[in-house]
């Protein structure tokens, strides 16, 4: 029988091609020249961010990588910082790690007991007992809506220790998850997780992980490709799309009372990685509107303004 999470997978899927087919050249017109990449001027862009970021009521740390340029920026790069869901993105290449490896198939199936569901974001909470789901299912409800049920089914199945040994063949020895959410009392490292939470990581290394998945080098390039087409579907626009709406963006977010991160991989004229974590907000509403949202918006505006703003089509 096919899931109901099968089925709402492959609309979204439907619809993102039937979108995406608005987009393409019509037959015997000639493709627009692919432009060069641009130089940013970093240095005016690392005044706009530090600027954004001494007004904000709390700890910001980002990291900006123009990666067909080779050029880094960052504030507070290699301290670390709490993830809240923005781990998830390290679980997700764990997965297809495994995948890759085959020690593991998108399409082995997953049954969501009572016992498995936590609360939080996503969908899978709600489902009735003995729903089966597919790795894939539950890989693509982790990201594009930070399904936090999902996610624990997937660390059951591969085991967290895994994403650590993964995170460190990439040379992120800083990026952890500790435990399922909302299941911290089996965390692995509950120094650490009672310090960070969910998972810790710094913005360099988180920076280092999506410029590793533009390159097709976080798994090869087949993996990498079908994970950033997931991180594009993300629904989550209230951080770092906030004010560049329509710009193309595999991205991820995550957020707790006093912790709001994100993120993503600007398709501009050049590629970018933009990661801003922030961490002892003062503001700890969850509205839209919240100030890190804010803070966290203007410098995503900032930093897709600095590579040519949003690419006329």
């Amino acid at each position: 029988m096919i899931s109901l999470l099968r089925i709402l997978s492959s609309a979204a899927a439907l619809t993102a091609a039937l979108g995406c087919s608005h987009a393409t050249v019509a037959h015997g017109q000639t493709p627009p020249p692919k432009l060069p990449p641009m130089r940013a001027d970093t240095a005016t862009l690392r005044h706009k961010l530090d600027s954004i970021a001494d007004a904000h009521h709390g700890v910001v740390g980002y990291s900006v990588i123009d990666i067909d340029n080779n050029v880094r920026l960052s504030r507070r790069g290699d301290e670390k910082f709490p993830t809240a869901s923005l781990i998830k993105v390290a679980v997700l290449v764990t997965v297809y790690d495994l995948v890759a490896k085959g020690q593991l198939s998108l399409d082995d199936p997953i049954t969501v007991l009572k016992i498995d569901q936590v609360p939080g974001s996503g969908v899978v909470q709600y489902l009735h007992n003995g729903t089966i789901l597919t790795v894939r299912d539950a890989a693509w409800l982790m990201i594009t809506i930070s399904d936090n049920t999902a996610t624990n089914l997937l660390l059951d199945r591969i085991i967290i220790r895994r994403v650590w040994n993964k995170m460190d063949s990439l040379g992120l020895h800083d990026t952890r998850v500790h435990s399922k959410s909302f299941l911290r009392v089996a965390s692995i490292a509950m120094d650490s997780s009672v310090k960070y939470g969910l998972g810790v990581t710094t913005p360099n290394e988180m920076a280092t992980l999506f410029q590793l998945l533009a390159q097709g080098k976080a798994v090869n390039p087949s993996a990498d490709s079908a994970m950033l087409d997931i991180l594009e579907h993300n629904e989550n626009g209230e951080k770092l799309q906030r004010y560049v709406y329509g710009v193309r963006a595999a991205h991820k977010s995550g957020e707790t009372d006093q912790v709001r991160t994100e993120c993503s991989l600007y398709y501009l004229r050049n590629r970018i990685v933009a990661c801003v974590l922030t961490k002892e907000n003062k503001d700890q509403r969850y509205s839209p509107d919240t100030e890190a949202h804010l803070t966290i918006g203007r410098m995503g505006e900032a930093i897709v303004n600095a590579w040519g703003g949003i690419p006329k089509t």
